[in-house]
């Protein structure tokens, strides 16, 4: 019942303040096929109250990295799923080879 902008303010944006602190993080999406993780996650651009928790964190944390002055950031990102014990990188060259 609530939008991605409720959750992402809720639940993640302490998370990625975290994360522009220099602290890791993780954000885990989990549960049966059809409830919404995929949704919540990438969400849609119209209307934005909608747009998922992933566009938010990178608009928040490079919102954050323009506003910061005399630092350096090195930003790393991964996006895996675990499917059937089987775990593929989302961000690799080949999205269908399993990991390790």
């Amino acid at each position: 019942e609530h939008s991605t902008e409720h959750i992402y303010n809720e639940i993640a944006y302490p998370l990625v303040e975290g994360i522009t602190e220099g602290y890791n993080g993780t954000i885990f999406a989990y549960g049966q096929t059809g409830s919404g993780k995929s949704f919540t996650m990438q969400g849609v651009v119209d209307p934005s109250s909608q747009k998922g928790i992933i566009s938010r964190a990178f608009e928040h944390i490079f919102e954050s990295i323009q506003c910061a002055e005399n630092a350096k950031f090195l930003l790393r990102a991964s996006c895996l799923e675990i499917y059937n014990e089987d775990i593929r990188d989302l961000l690799g060259a080949d999205t269908k080879q399993k990991l390790e």
